[in-house]
């Protein structure tokens, strides 16, 4: 096969699976499947296990593709929050995004230690990999699932998933250095430690507040540009954000949030077509990141951990996750339904098998194992979780 005929093989597998996915979104809302997982299973099947047995092996690529992607995903999300969702629930939000993140990190990760037979610093890093609640499922349930909920309580689900990944990443960042080194989980409480947490979160912060009002302003000064190309440079200036936080050894994905949030608050010319842009553009990066994701799994090798990896969904689930946000929120004066719904809808998704990849490329023995758990766990938490959701949203 000649290089052009390469070319044009790769866009029509890439655009045939893109417009595959987005046709079966009118079949999974009939029988009430979570969309995202309909992505995910795309990918499989066209994989090295699946029908047409595409060879993707490669998780550098898998990670920048899903970084990209989650980047966009979130200034959208921060793009689309208003200040009075803060106002409504930024006590509990922030809370379970930080504290919640933390405590379901630890549950899952002594769960882990038992179930496998792993050291502490291991099993914390496959709870800190699965601690954070999955922004894109979060996001499609609560603007595009149809779900009636009250005001505080979407607030509060709307803020924490947009909130808690850069905590889940600092964490496993963290663990993965700490287990390739095989360090002691002492270390963790040091002050490197603290100082690691406050450059990623305060550089986060300061630069996503600095960028939203930049790309704001940019935005409106451009007087003489064209009405097309607004929303695309504010992704662009977002991704700028997002890349410059990374290098300067902040929290890109924070960073890209914050400024989502600050430019979307305020007022922008051609808000409308910017807000029209972005949901196509998320929509592509989600059907993108999944699909990849789901390409780069071998189910074939799923076996070896299966029963172990069930048993720790069903701890996440149903023990890990409940028990965090109700300590959580606690303080908050939430009716115990509500409690209930929130730690419910803590749907698991492509940012988890994102950081599943993490331990791969940081040199962590047997890498590939944490992949394939985390892999099945999110199947578990969008088919038990997501599925209930949709039907209960129909």
């Amino acid at each position: 096969m000649t290089l052009i005929e390469l070319i044009y093989l790769s866009i029509f597998l890439g655009a045939g699976l893109v417009a595959l996915s987005t046709l079966t979104s009118l079949v999974s809302r009939r029988i009430g499947a979570p969309l995202l997982l309909v992505f995910l299973c795309i990918g499989l099947l066209a994989g090295e296990d699946g029908l047409l047995g595409i060879q993707f092996d490669s998780g550098a690529v898998a990670y920048f593709i899903g970084s990209l992607a989650l980047a966009i995903i979130l200034f959208d999300s921060g793009f689309e929050t208003r200040l009075r969702s803060y106002r409504l629930a930024a006590g509990p939000a922030l809370t379970l995004a930080t504290l919640g993140v933390v405590l379901t990190s630890g549950f899952v990760g002594l769960a882990a230690h038992y179930l496998f037979g792993i050291s502490w610093i291991e099993g914390m890093l496959l709870g800190a990999i699965v601690a954070s609640t999955d922004a894109a499922a979060v996001f499609f349930l609560l603007r595009v699932g149809g779900l009636r909920l009250r005001e505080r309580v979407k607030a509060t689900l709307e803020v924490e998933s947009g909130a808690n990944d850069p905590m889940a990443i600092f964490l496993t960042t963290i663990f993965v250095e700490l287990a390739a080194a095989k360090q002691d989980a002492s270390l963790s409480l040091s002050l490197d430690f603290i100082a690691a947490f406050g450059q990623q979160i305060g550089l986060g912060i300061v630069m996503g507040i600095a960028g939203g009002f930049a790309i704001a302003a940019l935005l409106n000064r451009l007087r003489k540009l064209d009405a097309g190309l607004s929303p695309i440079t504010g992704v662009a200036s977002a991704l700028v954000i997002f890349s410059l936080t990374g290098l300067l050894g902040g929290s890109g994905f924070l960073a890209a949030y914050v400024a989502g949030v600050v430019a979307g608050n305020r007022r922008i010319r051609y808000a409308y077509r910017i807000r029209r842009f972005q949901v196509g553009m998320t929509w592509l990066a989600q059907i993108g990141m999944f699909l990849t994701l789901g390409l780069l799994a071998t189910p074939s090798e799923f076996g070896a951990v299966a029963a172990p990896a069930i048993a720790l969904a069903f701890v996440l689930i149903f023990i890990a996750r409940p028990a965090a946000v109700w300590l959580c929120l606690l303080p908050f004066g939430f009716k115990w339904r509500e409690t209930a719904f929130v730690g419910w809808v803590g749907l698991r998704g492509a940012v988890s098998i994102m950081l599943a990849i993490l331990p791969v490329l940081g040199g962590v023995g047997n890498g590939g194992a944490y992949f394939n758990i985390v892999f099945m766990m999110v199947i578990a938490s969008l088919l038990v979780q997501g599925w209930t959701i949709g039907l209960t949203a129909r």
